[in-house]
């Protein structure tokens, strides 16, 4: 089997300040589905294996090169100083290659629906052919402000004609120009050293390669994109969020096509790196960012975000936000639940309602039921965690870890005061302040011992409904205890009484 044709360079032009987008981010630096608009292009582009990557820049040139290189230390940023066009643009890129032999591909730095397929057709097309330029076009259904490529009777590509230039017999041309091209790099050079910028945008044009190509007699074509949607670009913010609605519907489509069940594609939202196991189950209102996976037949949602986030097989997640966590294989997640980064749970492990964990590993069939907080802990297997407990793990200046032993219990309203541990199988007593280690198999008990302060609220809230109503039930206790008029002089007020 022939080896796929390689080019022997990719030139993504992504210099441009995109002034639509109304924004102090460069264009091409505007996110969808996890990635920025050039991103998605240098990702289809890397998979053709170039032997060299350019990406032009200009506005904002020292953050957009950070960030491509970033991706890829193999690109080599070109500054284009000024915007003097696309040929311009791709002169300033060629400047900062070696001679080049074979193929070079040039593609716009904001169009993310491309896919690596349509360019390795590109570029298979451009050479088995022996074009001196192949350029990708498309069929719209409104083609309005856009060029248009003319071909002679034969169906040869003869120029491109902008759509303010255009006659009006060739404004009805629906196949347009994408502003992607295959070309030999030889011709290439030449023909770039010719463009001139007598137009009326003082600009050298990129489109104009072709008709000077075509006028000395080389072989120019097209290659007509199989989805047209492939090559949209993006000028403002709404468009974006067209390309961005296109994009989750392919990556929803293709998960569903590999064995996940989407309830409802158009509320759910993935990243171009998450990946689906088989009979996963995603509910509404579900946005899977950044490195997710979700393993084979876990549900999760509705209403439920995960960031780079790893759900094992079988686990459930509810209503629930996860940040840089791990939730093990048949594990049980919310509802109302946050889990920070370094939150481990281990198989079969819960984190129930209103539960809020942070570098927290909880061992396996372990449960922290509801209204609690977890961090910088270890809690062993199949313990228990009452509700409406605090791991105090901070004491101003630094963090401090808390360990609970396997199969212990600790009661509700607990505080775990770190450093400190709870040994295995022990005990400890609701309301209790936990500030010193408990041996295994202790009960601990911290708190203050109970006292009732007979007829407090008679004496100090009378007329009040709760004096009327103690009185009340002293009568009809039948005069057990003190009686109305003998309510005993109070000894002690309790703090924070108001007296």
């Amino acid at each position: 089997m022939t080896s796929p044709a390689r080019p022997a360079a990719v030139v993504v032009l992504a210099a441009g300040e995109g002034t639509r987008m109304k924004s102090d981010t460069p264009k091409v630096l505007h996110e969808l589905c996890g990635r920025s608009l050039v991103g998605h292009v240098l990702a289809a582009a890397g998979r053709l294996e170039p032997a060299h990557l350019a990406v032009v820049v200009g506005f904002q040139r020292e953050r957009v090169a950070a960030h491509v290189t970033g991706l890829n230390d193999r690109i080599v940023p070109a500054v284009q100083d000024q915007q003097l066009g696309t040929g311009h643009a791709v002169r300033c890129a060629l400047a900062e290659l070696p001679d080049l032999d074979g193929p070079v591909v040039v593609l716009n730095g904001d169009t993310p629906l491309l896919t690596a397929e349509t360019l390795q057709a590109l570029v298979t097309t451009h050479v088995e052919a022996g074009n001196a330029a192949t350029v990708l076009t498309a069929s719209v259904p409104d083609p309005t402000g856009l060029g248009r490529i003319v071909r002679d009777a034969e169906g040869r590509v003869r120029r491109i004609v902008e759509h303010r230039d255009a006659t009006p017999e060739e404004r009805t041309i629906a196949e347009i120009n994408s502003g992607m091209f295959a070309f030999d790099a030889k011709h290439l050079r030449a023909m770039l050293d010719r463009l001139t910028t007598d137009n009326d945008q003082g600009q050298e044009y990129l489109t104009d390669v072709l008709g000077l190509l075509v006028e000395e007699g080389h072989p120019v074509a097209a290659m007509v994109a199989p989805d047209y949607r492939e090559t949209l670009g993006c000028n403002d913010r709404v468009e974006l969020a067209g390309l961005r609605a296109l994009l989750r519907d392919r990556l929803v489509t293709a998960a569903m096509r590999a064995g996940a069940t989407v309830i409802d594609p158009a509320s759910v939202w993935f990243d171009v790196d998450v990946v689906l196991g088989r009979d996963v189950v995603v509910h509404p209102n579900v946005q899977l960012r950044g490195a997710t996976v979700i393993e084979d037949r876990a549900e999760v949602g509705p209403d439920t975000t995960l960031v780079d986030t790893r759900v094992g097989e079988g686990a459930t997640v509810v209503r629930a936000h996860a940040l840089q966590a791990q939730i093990g294989p048949e594990a049980s997640v919310g509802p109302y639940a946050y889990l920070r980064p370094g939150s481990v749970l281990a198989r079969k492990a819960k984190v129930g309602t209103y539960v809020e964990t942070k570098n927290a590993q909880i061992g396996e069939g372990s449960k922290v039921p509801h209204l609690t907080y977890v961090g910088d802990a270890t809690i062993g297997e199949h313990s228990n965690i009452g509700a409406a407990s605090v791991f105090v793990n901070y004491d101003g200046v630094k963090k401090h870890h808390t360990t609970i032993g396997d199969h212990c219990r600790t009661g509700s309203d607990n505080m775990f005061v770190a450093p400190v541990s709870v040994g295995d199988g022990a005990y400890t007593a609701a309301g209790s302040v936990i500030t010193e280690d408990v041996p295994p198999g202790a009960m601990a008990v911290a708190r203050a011992r109970q006292r009732n302060i007979e007829g407090w609220v008679e004496r100090r809230r009378p007329g009040t409904a709760a004096a009327d109503a103690a009185a009340a039930a002293r009568r009809v206790a039948g005069g057990e205890g003190t009686v109305e008029g003998s309510i005993p002089p109070a000894t002690t007020d309790i703090p924070g009484s108001g007296q």
